[in-house]
């Protein structure tokens, strides 16, 4: 009982940190109009903040546990650690897209069909592709791909970190 107390505790702190961080790269890039054409730079810092995030939280878990850390323990603070960001997330694209830009996927959508055309495809395939993008574009869609996406991400880092980390009462102190 006292794991399942500190895990869901660091997950939940840690993962409103991860959060609060993915936040600020979106605010910064926002703010200084690079979010459309640099998303790729926020993708990867936001990642990098990711692993750190987890990494830490797991370490945390493992602290607090005496030394002690199972891979199913790391997989599990890792996975939720990610959730929880994943979450806040949504809850700020939400708040993004509906009251401070709401016009941002239509400019994200224009850039896309002139990189589309720049690559040669032809106008009836950029409007097939075009109209594919916008069904997948509602929130319902995006919010369980965000899920989805942060628990994939959560597991391979956290199954990573875990494997390196763990440390069983076998292992001595």
């Amino acid at each position: 009982m006292e794991n399942q107390a500190s895990s869901k505790n660091i997950m939940l702190n840690y993962g409103v940190y991860l959060g609060i961080l993915s936040i600020l790269v979106n605010v910064v890039l926002y703010a200084t109009d690079s979010l459309i054409e640099n998303s790729w730079i926020g993708g990867v810092v936001s990642f990098i903040a990711m692993i750190v995030i987890l990494v830490l939280g797991i370490k945390k878990f493992k602290f607090d546990n005496n030394n002690i850390l199972s891979f199913g323990q790391a997989v599990k603070v890792g996975v939720g650690i990610a959730i929880v960001s994943a979450v806040i997330g949504i809850v700020y694209n939400l708040i993004f897209l509906n009251f401070i830009e709401p016009d941002f996927q239509n400019q994200m959508l224009e850039v896309q069909k002139q990189a589309w055309a720049d690559a040669n495809m032809t106008s009836e395939q950029i409007e097939s592709a075009a109209e594919m993008t916008k069904r997948f574009s509602n929130p319902a869609i995006t919010s369980a791909i965000s899920i989805v996406a942060a628990a994939f991400f959560g597991f391979i880092i956290s199954a990573i970190a875990g494997a390196i980390m763990k440390r069983t009462e076998e292992d001595g102190y």
